[in-house]
């Protein structure tokens, strides 16, 4: 018999973890992070205690008390002494994950998971995780692609000698066996950090334990999305992953949409990020509109605020730079990630040929080991503060809120332009950094556009006058009510959504069970 068990996305958006399981096969769709959930906890200065390996985290319940899927490194025996009691403890084993794309909300927490547990996903989720593990700040919360060894001294737990344990990479299965470039599996085996790493070769896969798998690409705020089928003794299980069809690429969920009708599935499960907005959401196409009519209105600096892995977002600023005859001017993260995302697709800019992309040589101290062959590979890319202090006219910047403070070594002149392109706040930590910003931007005079202003009432709204910068990762309402029904499934299950009787209002007169998931509850399927 099917059984599905869900252990996140439930009245959230992300932290999807869904436990699916028939005869001796069981597997996890996603197993990301719980920000929201997080959120009511931790923040950037509190963090879970790496020290205490897992305690933190399942008593905050931001991971489910499931003996035997979890890194033993981190989870001993007395751990778990005090976790049987709770109601949701059980004891089982997964033959692997379908990672649906590499956002941390979907693929977090895999960090925690055991290191034998392969991770099915397709080849560019997979480089875009090492990417973003490998240039990132050493933390056991992001430890996706490979782990860092730990060991237990005088109760407390701690990484292990770099000398004698290398880092342990996971065994990744992809899904689109392409064939990759010695390069690029060269890439996939190479720890830039001084520690070593016990390599695991990507493999390719269609298959899972007893389940047939199909993939189906998505179009999404990342590339690499995408859906999955499973085939089970009771019918083909549907996972949407994120997925929507204003983007460039929106004939690629429009393709899945078709795949998946054809399969008759029993069970679909369907993200729901956006199902209170009915209005068609701006496409890719219409932020190059307006960043370009607003970039031409700059009379010295641009600065482009946008999420750090929307690469399609970025190209959008490309075409923006190459159009108005500025550089574009990435961080060395950005870099490293193209480079990454280079190895899977021809559609990533070739960073040494780009006529376009320059690299921003920021003053550190201490550059890590990536960063520094960054620089070196790309010496003549490299654009310094003063350079661009000197020609204010001729860039854009790729800036977050957390690189405005190199704004002191440029010195933005009058008529320099802020264009906020991302999602407007979510939680408090956000809403906070929106103030900072303005303190910021303010102090060096620099107009906003499409920057989030606080209301009255105390929440954050992008002005009317200044909408149109940002396109959602996410179908609306509307667009996942018609790909439900084109689908067509037995029973719908929606997830990853703060409205979920939103679904049950809609579709009541189609003929389509909805089923609305409870943490830790399992569901049954004949």
């Amino acid at each position: 018999m099917l059984s599905l068990n869900f252990y996140g996305g439930i009245n959230e958006i992300g932290g999807n973890k869904v436990f699916l399981e028939e005869g001796e096969t069981t597997l996890f769709l996603d197993f990301g992070t719980s920000f929201a959930r997080r959120y009511l906890y931790f923040e950037e200065y509190l963090k879970p205690r790496a020290s205490a390996g897992l305690l933190d985290l399942l008593e905050m319940e931001l991971l489910p008390p499931l003996r035997g899927i979890y890194r033993d490194d981190i989870a001993g025996n007395a751990l778990w002494c005090r976790f049987e009691s709770s109601p949701l403890y059980g004891e089982l084993t997964i033959d692997g994950v379908l990672l649906s794309h590499a956002h941390i909300d979907h693929s977090g927490y895999i960090s925690f998971l055991r290191q034998d547990i392969p991770i099915y996903s397709t080849a560019m989720s997979a480089f875009i995780a090492k990417a973003m593990q490998d240039s990132g700040k050493g933390d056991f919360e992001k430890e996706v692609c490979y782990s860092i060894p730990k060991e237990e001294v005088d109760g407390v737990i701690q990484a292990a000698s770099w000398q004698k344990c290398p880092a342990e990479q996971r065994p990744f299965r992809v899904l689109d066996s392409q064939g990759l470039a010695p390069e690029a599996l060269k890439f996939w085996r190479k720890n830039p950090g001084g520690r070593g790493l016990q390599a695991q070769e990507l493999e390719a896969a269609q298959s899972l334990g007893a389940f047939q798998l199909k993939h189906f690409p998505v179009d999404h705020s990342i590339f690499g999305a995408t859906a999955f089928a499973v085939e089970t003794g009771s019918g083909w299980v549907v996972y949407t992953g994120d997925l929507r069809l204003h983007g460039r690429r929106g004939y690629l969920s429009e393709k899945f949409i078709e795949s998946a009708a054809q399969l008759r599935p029993t069970v679909l499960i369907c993200e729901g990020t956006n199902v209170e907005r009915n209005q068609t959401e701006r496409t890719e196409e219409e932020v190059y509109d307006k960043a370009l009519e607003t970039v031409k209105e700059a009379k010295a600096l641009v600065v482009a605020d946008f999420g750090p892995r929307n690469v399609e977002r970025l190209l959008t600023f490309r075409q923006v730079a190459e159009e108005t005859n500025r550089g574009l001017v990435i961080m060395a993260k950005d870099a490293y990630l193209l480079k990454a995302m280079r190895y899977v697709s021809q559609e990533v800019p070739q960073i040494e040929s780009d006529r376009v992309i320059r690299i921003y040589e920021d003053v550190k101290a201490q550059l890590d080991r990536w960063e520094r062959e960054i620089r070196d590979e790309y010496q003549a890319k490299l654009v310094t503060a003063e350079e661009i202090r000197n020609r204010q006219d001729s860039y854009i910047l790729c800036f977050s809120f957390f690189d405005i403070n190199e704004l002191p070594d440029i010195m933005p002149q009058e008529g320099s332009i802020y264009i906020y392109s991302s999602s407007e706040a979510h939680n408090e930590e956000q809403a906070m950094d929106f103030r900072r910003l303005h303190n910021w931007l303010e102090h060096f005079g620099i107009r906003t556009v499409g920057l989030p202003v606080q209301q009255d009432d105390g929440e954050w709204v992008i002005p009317p006058n200044e909408r149109g910068l940002h396109a959602s990762g996410h179908a609306i309402g509307p667009e996942l009510l018609d790909l439900i029904r084109n689908i067509a499934p037995k029973t719908l299950i929606p997830i990853h959504t703060e409205h979920p009787d939103y679904f049950v209002r809609h579709l009541e007169d189609t003929g389509i069970e909805v089923r609305l998931p409870a943490y830790g509850e399992r569901m049954s399927f004949p």
